[in-house]
């Protein structure tokens, strides 16, 4: 496999836009035609919106555009400007009257860094689109990842601010991309050395180990700071229907899994989505490991890119 960017699969733009005084953002996926997507949400505490349009046995043959927001279930607002932005351009579901835009999105918890009061909404979800190109993506502290944190186990204090992360590699003909905004309870880890990157600090600002605090703390009664989850997408040129696509979003889980440790606890509300973009022949059983692999790199990009900020600590600053 080689590495590539991942706006090299093509078929979709993407548009970023953030409120860095208060610390939210949105990151929305516009695609060229409507495309087949899979979803699957593994974490206890979602905000969602028109997931159930990915069940297989929904008639949508596919959706227009995925939005990843910060805001918590107050930032699902955002989608009616993606919304507004499609039904200005005439995209959408034909319904006769009118074409509706399809629009999914997953907001993540973000609401105790910066402002409580600032939330994705329709001028951002709008704003996002404008921006929307082909270009590489910026990653760290922007759009989604602009309020992202990890290592929350041991409360807000101690935690490390992360970000918003890419991977994308390309075997043969089949190319297959992540981008990820990881606001995990858990640590966060290098899936090729096992080095830990990020998580849960000590009052000294070195790492802890959050599992094994975990593990040490399972007879207690716990009391989570429950302000996580970690929104991934799935981008492949390879031909896939929705029924596929939402084994190939589960099987990217596998990426969450060792990546974040722990991980897709009744804190988190870790979601992803699958979408294919193009019309390549291949196999489930390879887009799935492929899929699994670009997630857990792209969740490691995501917390080198990020940025110190509101007090917080990055990789950047423990690397010196």
């Amino acid at each position: 496999m080689k590495e590539i960017n991942v706006m090299e699969i093509g078929g979709f733009r993407v548009g970023q836009v953030q409120d860095e005084e208060g610390m939210t953002g949105c990151t929305v996926l516009l695609f060229d035609e409507q495309a087949p997507a899979g979803v699957d949400v593994r974490g206890g505490g979602p905000a969602s919106r028109e997931t159930p349009l990915l069940n297989p046995v929904a008639d949508a043959k596919g959706i227009h555009a995925i939005l990843l927001s910060g805001g918590s279930a107050f930032g699902l607002d955002a989608a009616g400007g993606v919304m507004k932005y499609l039904e200005e351009r005439n995209i959408g579901f034909d319904v006769g009257v009118t074409k509706v835009p399809l629009v999914c999105q997953s907001s993540l918890f973000d609401l105790a860094i910066g402002s409580k009061d600032a939330r994705p909404d329709q001028r951002m979800g709008y704003a996002a689109c404008e921006n929307a190109s082909r270009e590489p993506m910026k990653e760290g502290n922007v759009g989604a990842g602009c309020g992202c944190t990890v290592g929350k186990y041991h409360g807000p204090a101690n935690c490390m601010k992360s970000g918003i992360g890419t991977y994308a590699v390309q075997l043969g003909e089949i190319k297959v991309g992540a981008i990820v905004a990881v606001n995990a309870l858990g640590d966060v880890y290098d899936i090729d050395t096992d080095e830990k990157l990020a998580g849960a600090l000590d009052d000294n600002g070195q790492l802890l180990d959050s599992e094994m605090a975990f593990f040490e703390d399972a007879l207690k009664m716990l009391d989570f700071f429950n302000g996580n989850t970690t929104l991934g997408v799935i981008v492949t040129n390879a031909k896939m229907d929705k029924t596929t696509l939402n084994k190939v979003a589960s099987m990217a889980h596998n990426g969450y899994g060792r990546a974040i440790r722990p991980v897709h606890t009744m804190a988190d509300g870790d979601s992803i989505y699958a979408v294919s973009t193009g019309d390549q022949p291949a196999d489930v059983n390879l887009v799935g490991p492929m899929a699994a692999y670009v997630m857990g790199k792209a969740i490691g990009r995501a917390v080198l890119a990020a940025e110190p900020c509101c007090g917080l600590k990055a990789v950047k600053s423990l690397k010196g």
